[in-house]
């Protein structure tokens, strides 16, 4: 038997002792496998020489010389100066640390190669720092073969060690020692050539590759590799919910009278789109297995509706619910409709949020332990040790991609005092890419629902400098005293909570002054609940005209009558949060508008975002750009858990890649499953603790 790469220690490789290994394992570089898979994260070509005259700004390259002359250059920083001219042109190399023997030895007419990036200097290119070697006329030493690899480093590791170490792993490689996972009918299937052929070429490319290729990941090599990247993390999602269908949780058979008696006090009929979401819901929640449903809807879709209905079944059948928001305005917002809907039909609905302290708080876990309380709000509180339910079988998380991996398996916890896996209903407003729905969301079963109630106007969003500011300030003036309501949202690129309330209150300052007729209220993170509450119901009752805020108004508010929101500095949000805090106009009957007055210059990113949010108001048009801007990774709000962080692959860059994907994952699940672990160890290594999610 063959030991295979991954069980071999790098400690094994000459040159590596303890000290090496611990900085080696700073990058999850265990074995000699991790190696092979540490791939160059770009290339320089040090192939060929190019001529002066052909060089541009931001190239590395090779060039070749005779010295024209060195000098010591006294400026804000003293430097050594050596000219260099080969039949094209001239070039400066500059050293900012350079002793008396380098400045003797750079003398003129001696002939020189160097390596280094061009950069614009004051007498035309020059490169800081170079590589170089004094050549003879009579000898040339040879140029590289291969392009040369740069390699992801820590501290302590150099490139030219790395380099050393990934070689001696390729001397090991080879077709027995490092196993091959995908069956041929799979790779003959999707063009993805031999594992070995592809990682000997990503370390070692020849000198006529397409450069632009391997920059933009596009090569067969990179292809094969990403492919079986994300092959394994559709497994490992693959497996995650095959385990949950094999899990015991509580059926509920049916809708029940509850569900009944909830609509029938209600002051509209659902949409269509509601009644099948719920339909989709009441399926899940008969089978006996915990439901992992994701429902999606745009802003003012009627999410909350289809979750209490819900809830309202699982009640029925003698079971709580806990309902858990990301912020405290939003549980607020759900606290307040869950006990407007509930109250009357005699259930108890209790409070959890991380401020509520002494006998008030006392009340509410001894309501929740007991079982005295049927539903239960609240923020991120809800997973504290304090909280113990009596029958948890219900959790509807609200925009979940705003907790982290471990605070979902924290709440899942908490229902399984009886053995029983709740059923979890994941619902958001922020619409998840196709990309995303087909990875790090694919163990869930989805709904969209995709129909607005009726009454809900298209908002007309405008983008205005803030030298108009005057302009917009007489906009809203107008808009108010036409018995219409506005939002004036600020927000800061500080990540401090204190500056972002400042700056809402001295904005409501101005306002004041300015609008001075208008009743004008101000919301922000740093008021009580109660204070915030107050507010927002003054505001719902259209006794204040204009609100200020910051972005806690994001979720969870719905006022009809307002139909104007500016937004100041939107260039320093995402697109999601934008989009968010958009859908907040537009809920009545008045034509609703968006003024998005931003700082001038706007940077590249600032401008797309403002020009997708002019353009459309499509929540997975606009899910999609906010993707493609940001990454998976700070959208997931999985930075934090290491599960999307990839090795080669890159969820935006291949997802043309995931239709095929899924059904190559399917096919080995399937046919070959006693290859599914070995692939999984291979590129997800702590796969197991992601099973329990």
């Amino acid at each position: 038997m063959i030991d295979g790469l991954d069980t071999q220690d790098v400690r094994e490789l000459k040159g590596v002792g303890n000290a090496m290994a611990e900085k080696l394992a700073r990058l999850h570089l265990n074995t000699v496998q991790d190696l092979l898979f540490h791939l160059p994260i770009r290339y320089q070509d040090r192939t060929r020489v190019v001529p002066i005259g052909q060089l541009r700004f931001g190239d590395e390259a090779v060039i070749e010389g005779h010295i024209t002359g060195a000098e010591i250059k006294m400026g804000k920083r003293r430097s050594l100066l050596c000219r260099i001219k080969d039949h094209t042109g001239t070039l400066c190399l500059r050293f900012f640390h350079f002793s008396a023997a380098q400045k003797k030895q750079l003398e003129a007419g001696k002939r020189l190669r160097c390596f280094g990036e061009i950069r614009r200097g004051s007498s035309g290119f020059e490169i800081y720092h170079p590589e170089y070697q004094l050549i003879s006329e009579e000898e040339t030493p040879p140029k590289a073969t291969q392009l040369t690899p740069i390699y992801p480093l820590t501290e302590g590791l150099t490139q030219t060690k790395i380099r050393q170490l990934c070689e001696q792993a390729l001397e090991r490689l080879t077709p027995y020692n490092l196993q091959e996972w995908l069956p041929d009918e799979l790779r003959h299937a999707f063009s993805l050539s031999p594992l070995c052929d592809a990682i000997q070429f990503l370390h070692h490319p020849t000198k006529d590759v397409n450069l632009e290729q391997l920059r933009s990941g596009a090569h067969p090599a990179q292809y094969r590799l990403s492919f079986e990247e994300l092959m394994a993390h559709q497994l490992s999602l693959i497996g995650k919910r095959l385990k949950a269908k094999q899990d015991v949780s509580v059926r509920v058979p049916n809708a029940g009278a509850l569900s009944q008696q909830l609509l029938s006090q209600l002051p509209f009929s659902p949409t269509q789109a509601q009644q099948r979401v719920f339909g989709e819901i009441l399926q899940d929640l008969g089978t006996g297995h915990p439901m992992l449903r994701l429902v999606q809807g745009d802003v003012g879709s009627g999410k909350t509706l289809v979750a209490a209905l819900a809830a309202a079944s699982v009640v029925q059948a003698g079971y709580q619910v806990a309902i858990m928001a990301p912020t405290e305005i939003l549980a607020e917002q759900h606290y307040h409709n869950f006990r407007q809907w509930f109250e009357p039909l005699g259930l108890n609905v209790a409070w959890m949020i991380g401020k509520l302290k002494g006998k008030a708080r006392e009340k509410e876990l001894a309501d929740i332990a007991s079982g005295v309380a049927h539903l239960v709000v609240g923020t991120h509180a809800l997973f504290q040790d304090t909280v113990e339910f009596d029958r948890l079988a219900l959790a509807v998380i609200d925009e979940q991609h705003r907790f982290g991996v471990h605070q979902r398996m924290a709440l899942r916890e908490k229902g399984m005092k009886h053995g029983i896996q709740p059923h979890q209903l994941i619902m958001t407003a922020t619409p998840i890419p196709r990309t995303l729905a087909m990875s790090a969301y694919a163990d869930l079963d989805c709904s969209i629902i995709d129909e607005l109630p009726p009454g809900r106007t298209p908002v007309n969003t405008v983008v205005v400098s803030d030298q108009r500011r005057q302009e917009v300030i007489d906009r809203v003036k107008s808009a108010c005293e036409e018995g219409k309501q506005a939002y004036w949202v600020c927000t800061l690129i500080e990540e401090s909570e204190a500056l972002q309330c400042q700056a809402a209150e001295d904005t409501a300052l101005l306002l004041q002054e300015q609008l001075g007729n208008l009743s004008i209220g101000l919301v922000h993170g740093r008021l009580k609940s109660q204070e915030k509450a107050d507010i927002m119901a003054k505001f719902k009752a259209g006794d204040l005209q204009l609100l200020v805020a910051t972005t806690v108004i994001e979720v969870g508010v719905d006022v009809p009558n307002a139909s104007l929101m500016v937004i100041e500095n939107p260039e320093r949000l995402g697109l999601a949060q934008l989009h968010q805090l958009r859908g907040r106009v537009g809920r009545g009957q008045a034509a609703s508008h968006c003024v998005l007055l931003y700082k001038a210059p706007l940077g590249q990113q600032g401008k797309e975002r403002l020009s997708t949010m002019r353009e459309t108001s499509d929540g997975f048009k606009i899910a999609e750009k906010d993707l493609e801007l940001r990454g998976p990774g700070e959208l997931l709000g999985t930075r934090q858990t290491g599960l999307w962080e990839f090795k080669v692959a890159d969820l935006q860059r291949d997802k043309n890649l995931l239709d095929d994907v899924q059904k190559a994952a399917i096919q080995l699940h399937n046919h070959y499953p006693d290859r599914v672990a070995p692939l999984l160890s291979r590129w997800l290594p702590n796969h197991d603790q992601y099973l329990n999610v």
